[in-house]
């Protein structure tokens, strides 16, 4: 399977609840025939004949009508007119839609793009936790020279999924390799967030790229933590160094730099304790950490790096607010997109802090952590094909 393919199966439930809900506001209107008032009742007097028959109706929708002939004495044909439902032009299909070589089906269920529609889709996209703002953002930018035009559901899928590509756009950027070494990567975030697994996950892939890659076990308050960073080091032929439980996580990261000084590493991963953002003494724990690590080097940490769990939602925007004041976080790695219909906060994110967006883990197997690729995720989120 692709990796477009893994990834359009690991946001299934986003991708439905989009491609539900779409569907839904496109034929919300569409399906309804309004009921004829008396108002659309025309009378059209004809010349009286010995035969009066009702004039044969044409096969179109558009000259459908209903004929009732009436026995007055001066006769006549009470035509009762239908509304008549237009059958637009195939409207030309959006970027992403020529990208992928689709046209829009004629025979789809089309609704104008109206004021109210347009609440309908921002309340969608709110749905799937992409914020107030961002949907508010992708939705004008959708309306831009569309607004007053019937569109299809697979239609707005395509502009949704070229706008959100567009917004994210600047964010997807690797994590970034430099010429000092050791290159000292500080992995901070919440409890549950999937840290310990990233750094095994990046160490790994790292190592298979040719660095040489040393981790510290700085989650001196968990041994499960440690042993999971020792598992991931020992299929990735990376050194893992420990302290005893209980130890002080500065000193650690401390002697870690250290050894990776003396051995060469290209890089150093510093796993962190799970912090809660609202706990003051563990914040200020991780503040302690960081400037351990300046009186090694006044450069470190070199990365910050924000592991989010894509299941808080909205949570995470406060998280990465309360961390960046911290410890001045350089890039972000959402994880358990696998697990969630929410994937539209990863959006949100991108929108109001534009901090670089390295990875997103969409499992646990050492390939589940991939590259962000913006127009992936943003056709994988919408449902679309490849």
């Amino acid at each position: 399977m692709s990796l477009f393919g893994k990834l359009k199966n690991r946001l299934l439930k986003t991708s439905s609840k989009l491609d539900e809900g779409l569907e839904a506001i496109v034929k919300d209107t569409t399906q309804e025939t309004a009921p004829v008032s008396l108002q659309d009742e025309a009378v059209l007097p004809i010349v009286e004949t010995p035969d009066v028959q009702a004039p044969e109706l044409a096969d179109s929708q558009d000259d459908v009508a209903e004929t009732v002939v009436d026995q007055a004495p001066e006769p006549v044909i009470h035509v009762t007119i239908a509304p008549v439902v237009e059958d637009p032009e195939p409207s030309k299909p959006g970027l992403l839609g020529r990208m992928l070589g689709r046209k829009a089906s004629p025979t789809a269920a089309r609704r104008v793009l109206d004021d109210e529609m347009l609440e309908e889709l921002e309340e969608l996209l709110i749905s799937s936790d992409m914020g107030v703002e961002t949907s508010m953002r992708v939705t004008a930018a959708m309306a831009e020279g569309r607004f007053g035009k019937k569109l299809s559901a697979q239609e707005i899928k395509e502009l949704m999924a070229r706008e959100i590509a567009r917004i994210m756009e600047p964010v997807a950027k690797p994590l970034p390799i430099y010429q000092k070494t050791p290159q000292v990567v500080l992995v901070v975030g919440v409890n549950g967030s999937g840290k310990t697994t990233t750094i095994g996950k990046l160490a790994s892939q790292f190592r298979a790229a040719g660095k040489s890659v040393v981790i510290a076990a700085g989650d001196t308050f968990r041994a499960a933590a440690v042993e999971q960073l020792q598992v991931w080091g020992e299929r990735a032929g990376v050194p893992v160094l420990t302290a005893p439980e209980g130890s002080d996580p500065a000193s650690l990261a401390f002697d870690a730099m250290t050894e990776a000084q003396n051995i060469g590493a290209d890089l150093l991963m510093i796993d962190t304790a799970g912090r809660l953002q609202n706990r003051a003494d563990l914040m200020e724990e991780l503040s302690k950490i960081v400037r351990v690590i300046q009186k090694k080097d006044p450069s470190a940490p070199h990365n910050t790096l924000l592991v989010l769990d894509a299941t808080t939602g909205q949570n995470a925007l406060n998280q990465v607010e309360v961390f960046q004041k911290l410890a001045d976080v350089s890039g972000l790695v959402m994880t358990k997109l696998d697990g969630t219909a929410k994937g539209g906060v990863l959006v949100s994110l991108a929108d109001k802090f534009g901090l670089p967006i390295h990875a997103i883990g969409m499992g646990e197997q050492i390939d589940d952590l991939v590259p962000f690729d913006p127009e992936d995720f943003a056709a994988a989120l919408m449902g679309l094909e490849e």
